[in-house]
Order: structure tokens, then sequence, then C-alpha cells
């Protein structure tokens, strides 16, 4: 294996993650890894060696995922709801507290609209920089910041009104 492959290896638990966060339903996000996976290696010569590749390939899975969701559209393709997975246990999860925890952060999360959702996600979760995240997503820095400190006020008032700690 080069070093982009194992560079891409590596990212692939944040990928994942990143997935979740854009298609909620964990079949859907794993597809949307497999199908980033498969984008960057078929144009690997447009990356530029020296360039972050996590936010080369967080730019190609948003990507990918505009063409899913407009394929959905078209299609009509209705979808489980996400309340159908509420039910099934986490046996990862240390307590139930912190079950409870993750599951209002990710109600909170899931209320945000996409454009939010994603700065938050790419920012807070992923840890990339505001420049870096602001290039991934296409947009100018102070969209950017816009996004994400409106996000965030919701994500605190939300998580407030649950009884989470924010």
């Amino acid at each position: 294996m080069d070093s982009f492959q194992t560079e891409m290896l590596a990212l692939l638990p944040r990928l994942r993650r990143m997935a979740r966060v854009l298609a909620w339903e964990p079949a859907d996000a794993d597809d949307l890894t497999q199908l980033t996976v498969e984008r960057a290696l078929l144009r690997r010569d447009q990356w530029r060696p020296g360039t972050r590749l996590d936010s080369w390939m967080f730019r190609i899975m948003r990507n990918a995922w505009i063409d899913e969701a407009r394929a959905r559209q078209r299609r009509g393709r209705v979808l489980a709801p996400p309340e159908a997975g509420a039910l099934a246990a986490d046996p990862s999860a240390p307590s139930l507290e912190a079950r409870l925890q993750a599951s209002a952060v990710e109600r909170a999360l899931e209320a945000l609209p996409e454009d939010q959702r994603v700065a938050v996600a790419l920012v807070l979760i992923e840890g990339l920089s505001y420049q870096e995240a602001a290039d991934s997503l296409e947009v100018p820095m102070g969209t950017l910041t816009s996004r994400l400190a409106r996000g965030r006020a919701t994500l605190q008032t939300a998580l407030i009104d649950q009884g989470a700690q924010p």
C-alpha cells in the first residue's frame, strides 16, 4: 500500500462518522462511505499532495451525498424513519445515562438544518479548522462561521431544553 492508501485507510472511521451525520441510517452511511472511497480512488490524480486528504475526501462525500439526495428525490424513494432504529440497543454504551445523553445530542444534531449540521460536524466532531471546513463545503469563511454559530446556539438550546448537559 502506498502513502495515499494508508492515509485514506486511517480516515475511514472519520469518514463513517461524517457519513452518519449526513445520512443518519447506518446502511446509508456505510454506502456513502464506500462511494466516497471509490470516488477518491478513481480521482486520485486530482488530489494535490501536501494538502489535507481529509478535507478533500469530506468534499467528495458531501458532493456524493448531494447526488444521492437528488437521485432519491427523483425516484421518490421512501426511507424508514429515524424512529425505527430508536429501539435498538447499543451494547457498547457504558451506561444508560451515557446512552440517553448521546441520544439527546443525536436528536438535537438531527434537528439542525443540513448546512448547520454539516458545519458543526466538520468543525466540532471532525476537528477541521474553519478554513478547511469552508474549503470542504466550498463556501466563504463567513458563511461557515455563521452556520457554525447558529448551529452551536441551536444545539445548546435544544440540549438545555432536553435537560442534557450541553
